[in-house]
């Protein structure tokens, strides 16, 4: 892919929407808003953890990319940020996670319990606003990414055995956990456009989610807390399988593979068993066949943008491909 000279920011991406994302947040307000006075606390707590709009964003830049210029695609931009509001709240409860991006989790601040019912209010509200559009091609695509997404997430829970686990299955739990909403968000942003349009953008969010997931999984052992906004190796501690380890497998010692065994079999992995797993794991190369690999994706994603006319939001969709994978958060 191409090389960049300096890590790009989200708000360089962003620039060419910016005006249309303060619009998306104001939009989230008004489609979450309750007067039931629980619901109300948690919606304030998620309006703050809602993070840096990094689907709408590529849903408002596919838009912009494939020529189009509805007003409707503030709401649909809103929609893909609730259904991820909706999976983190699940996350977090299914998990048990405390944190998120640094802050307290809705299961930790009120209960498990809150957390599942929040995270089906959000669905419903953004089911709610699709069905008000009057038109089934975004229901129909957003309908499809959380039917895959639930799908990906019963992977990972149905992954008994652990070191068996390999990287088709991993692609398989990614490309239904992650990339689905961001191959969604470009579809839906497009759906107005030609055929040809439309599947690449869906074609290229599919490539940058995968990218952009394995990054993710990389940071998780290369990333401080401060950093990412939760402890390092919290994968690991949580037996969590992800591609650096799945690569790293086949090319441990006997005595390192014996370590992930032990890890794999403790209900609490001690911080030191987890720091030597993954100094084992990058002794393997795991880190570095992860990088690799989410480089390969960056090129397929930059290839389905040769399809599209030049244009700033075609620039910045390129540069969200080198945001996913030089992230350092």
């Amino acid at each position: 892919m191409s090389q960049q000279v300096a890590p790009v920011a989200l708000r360089d991406i962003q620039r060419p929407v910016a005006a249309t994302l303060e619009r998306v947040v104001d939009e989230l307000r008004r489609i979450i808003a309750a007067d039931f006075p629980v619901i109300a606390e948690v919606n304030e707590h998620l309006l703050r953890m809602k993070g840096k709009l990094f689907r709408p964003t590529l849903l408002l830049l596919s838009h912009q990319a494939a020529g189009g210029e509805e007003p409707r695609a503030v709401t649909l931009a809103a929609v893909v940020e609730l259904i991820h509001l909706a999976t983190l709240v699940h996350d977090d409860s299914v998990d048990h996670s405390a944190l998120r991006r640094g802050m307290p989790t809705i299961n930790a601040l009120f209960s498990h319990q809150v957390a599942v019912i929040m995270g089906d209010y959000l669905y419903s509200r953004a089911i709610i606003e699709l069905v008000a559009l009057d038109d089934l091609e975004p229901l129909r695509v957003f309908a499809r990414v959380t039917n895959e997404m639930t799908v990906g997430e019963m992977r990972q829970l149905e992954a008994h055995d652990k070191l068996a686990y390999g990287e088709a299955q991993y692609d398989a739990l990614i490309r239904a956990k992650t990339a689905s909403l961001l191959s969604g968000a470009c579809e839906v942003g497009a759906l107005r456009a030609a055929r040809d349009c439309r599947e690449a953008l869906a074609r290229f969010g599919m490539s940058l989610g995968m990218a952009f997931q394995i990054t993710d999984d990389l940071l998780d052992y290369t990333q401080p807390q401060a950093v990412t906004g939760k402890p390092s190796g919290l994968d690991l501690k949580e037996h969590k399988v992800t591609l650096p380890l799945i690569a790293a497998l086949a090319r441990l010692a006997p005595g390192d593979r014996r370590l992930v065994e032990l890890l794999m079999a403790s209900p609490d992995p001690p911080d030191d068993l987890v720091a030597e797993v993954i100094r084992a794991v990058e002794a393997a190369d795991g880190l570095e066949y992860a990088r690799r690999r989410a480089q390969e994706l960056a090129q397929q994603a930059e290839t389905e943008l040769e399809t599209l006319s030049p244009s700033p939001a075609r620039d910045a969709l390129r540069d969200s491909i080198a945001y996913a994978v030089e992230r350092h958060s």
